[in-house]
């Protein structure tokens, strides 16, 4: 295996951001529909789906739980909501599949699986949703449907490179069947195994975090100890989604949305300290990193 290649602002300039027209809509700026949240995590949705609209996304759509779809609405007012029916334990109920499937149809990039937790019930909806899923389109599963996506590695792989799976080294290793410790021990071997088993970009985080894909290795190391709090992991996905929808390849968007959401934690670790800062501070940094470059 060929050494990782820095991920910094050489590698950014050589390629670039989408150059957008001045008379570009909001359609064209590209549309992101993130799928998930459960009655215990409700506000996370509102995370990814920030950090798409910062990433420079037009529209965002977020479909999660009928209890919860009113409240993420009026926090959230450029969001459109589609409300889904829901379990008695307050998560995303398999019968969803039909109307995320109608819904789907009107969005360039995906999100599914943050601030979901009942695994069963994320292999349910890859199944149905996995095959339905324009080829093209561009896909980032996330949380629980790591956990979930070994069930689905063949329809994962089916659809070429056009998506995008962000583990940390515990997700890793289940998408992996294998031992956590082993993928502690050597992450780039276990990242090479599941770039080839899943034909995806993939990435694993960590206090130097690496992207493989197309081909290529990149390694980000950067932004601190403060990234690791809850929902930083769910604003990484929506800057990566918000990018994809752009039409930026996965590796492209990965390996952006890697470096503005550690580049944001850096900044706020130098202004506010190490640890502290939420991760809903991460994203309103994004739109002045991406015009520094």
């Amino acid at each position: 295996m060929a050494d990782p290649i820095a991920l910094d602002s050489v590698w950014l300039k050589a390629h670039p951001l989408p150059d957008h027209q001045d008379n570009i809509d909001k359609n064209g700026r590209g549309r992101v529909l993130v799928i998930g949240g459960c009655r215990r995590v409700p506000g996370g949705m509102l995370l990814t789906a920030e950090a798409a609209f910062r990433a420079g996304a037009g529209k965002v759509t977020i479909a999660t739980i009928a209890s919860a779809a009113i409240a993420i609405g009026v926090a959230c007012p450029a969001c459109a909501v589609v409300a889904l029916p829901e379990t008695a334990n307050g998560e995303i109920a398999p019968e969803s599949a039909d109307l995320l499937l109608a819904e789907m149809a009107g969005h360039d990039a995906i999100v599914f699986g943050p601030a979901m937790i009942d695994e069963d019930i994320v292999r349910q909806l890859l199944a149905a949703l996995l095959p339905a899923l324009p080829g093209d389109m561009f896909l980032l599963l996330d949380a629980a449907a790591l956990r979930a996506a070994s069930e689905h590695a063949e329809a994962i792989l089916a659809r070429g490179d056009h998506s995008v799976l962000t583990p940390h080294a515990g997700e890793l290793a289940a998408m992996l069947g294998a031992d956590k410790d082993s993928v502690a021990r050597d992450p780039l071997g276990a990242l090479a195994q599941a770039a080839e088993r899943y034909g995806a970009a993939v990435m694993v985080k960590g206090a130097t975090s690496h992207l493989m894909g197309e081909g290529n290795c990149l390694a980000y190391a950067g932004g601190g100890l403060g990234l690791a709090v809850s929902g930083s992991g769910d604003v990484l996905a929506g800057l990566i989604a918000g990018l994809g929808a752009q039409g930026l390849s996965p590796l492209r968007a990965a390996a952006w949305g890697i470096w503005l959401h550690g580049e944001a934690g850096r900044r706020l670790s130098e202004r506010m300290g190490p640890i502290g800062y939420l991760a809903r501070e991460l994203a309103p940094l994004a739109p002045g990193l991406m015009r520094g470059v």
